[in-house]
C-alpha cells in the first residue's frame, strides 16, 4: 500500500516535469535554442511531447522509457532555462 502511494506520488511529480518542460519549449523562440547550443526547438517538441505520451500509457515511474523521457526532459530544463536564455 505505501509502495502504491509512493510510485503514484512520483508518477505525478515527474509527469508534472515533463508537462512543465514541454510548456517551457513551447513558449521558447526557436532562436533560443541556438544561443542555447542545445537541439532545435522541434526536436525538443518531438522528446518531450513523446516522453509525456509514454508517461501517460505506462503510468509507472521506473519502466526504462519513463525514465527516458524523465532523463530528456530534464537535460531540456538544464540546457535551455539553466543556460540563461
Amino acid at each position: 500500500m505505501v509502495m502504491g502511494i509512493v510510485n503514484g506520488l512520483l508518477w505525478w511529480l515527474l509527469l508534472c516535469t515533463k508537462v512543465f518542460a514541454l510548456v517551457d519549449c513551447v513558449r521558447r523562440r526557436p532562436d533560443d535554442f541556438e544561443l542555447a547550443g542545445t537541439l532545435p526547438k522541434r526536436v525538443w517538441l518531438l522528446i518531450l511531447s513523446l516522453a509525456i505520451l509514454v508517461d501517460l500509457i505506462a503510468q509507472h515511474p521506473l519502466q526504462i522509457l519513463a525514465l527516458l523521457g524523465t532523463v530528456g526532459a530534464l537535460v531540456y530544463l538544464a540546457q535551455t532555462r539553466g543556460s540563461g536564455y
